[in-house]
């Protein structure tokens, strides 16, 4: 089982086409695919999801629809706040940084980090306003403050000053509607993760279409650059 799963929730304007609907109505269906996705993960045992919601590039869409964006996510964030306490799911927002995210949206989020703060359960970090190049920026920004010496910075004192630096490693990434691309996602995790690019567009990936990704996750053979026993000529340890 991975310990952490991270999903692009991709396909809810293509979603929305395909029905003659504004892209507005995809957006609204995916609420559905994110509590079916938290609970799946709960329930298998993952202990980390996260979830791409909102990109530093998702700024330069159409006013209308980032206005829309932002109202949608405070209510699915207020609606669903008192089951995920529940559920024992520790919450965290990735990015939260840029001044147009309404102040009432971003305390909505620091409400929720501290109501869940203490759960000990699975922990759904949700990137909102997030960019992995800009999380990497900022930490080599963090380690020239700090004046650690050049010949001192090694992975572990970078990965130290990226932001909730208890993450752990990506294991595997899904990015729904075919697309095979990582789009500035927790760069610095991902590095040796598994991707599988399931076709079915956000709105319609279940529960079912989750676990077949786990289960495709479990076939594979991570190497992590190395090589399995056997393997080329090599016998086993």
């Amino acid at each position: 089982m991975p310990r952490h799963v991270a999903c692009v929730m991709d396909g809810n304007g293509r979603w929305a086409a395909q029905r003659s609907l504004p892209r507005t109505s995809g957006h609204r269906a995916a609420e559905a695919t994110v509590i079916d996705v938290i609970e799946a993960a709960r329930t298998t045992g993952v202990e980390w999801l996260s979830l791409y919601a909102f990109s530093t590039e998702n700024w330069q869409r159409p006013g209308s629809e980032v206005d829309f964006l932002m109202r949608l996510v405070r209510r699915v964030v207020r609606k669903h706040a008192p089951l995920l306490h529940a559920r024992g799911i520790r919450c965290r927002f990735l990015g939260v940084a840029d001044p147009r995210i309404p102040s009432p949206l971003a305390r909505d989020f620091a409400d929720l980090m501290t109501l869940t703060g203490m759960n000990r359960g699975m922990t759904l970090t949700v990137a909102f306003d997030h960019g992995g190049r800009r999380d990497i920026v900022e930490a080599a920004r963090s380690l020239i403050r700090s004046g650690v010496a050049a010949d001192a910075v090694d992975e572990r004192h970078f990965a130290a000053h990226l932001p909730f630096p208890d993450t752990p490693d990506v294991d595997l990434v899904i990015r729904t509607s075919g697309e095979q691309r990582i789009s500035n996602f927790m760069l610095w995790h991902v590095a040796y993760a598994e991707m599988i690019f399931p076709s079915v567009l956000w709105p319609d990936f279940r529960a079912p279409h989750f676990l077949e990704c786990l289960h495709t996750y479990q076939q594979r053979d991570r190497r992590f650059g190395g090589v399995t026993p056997k393997a080329n000529g090599e016998p086993h340890s």
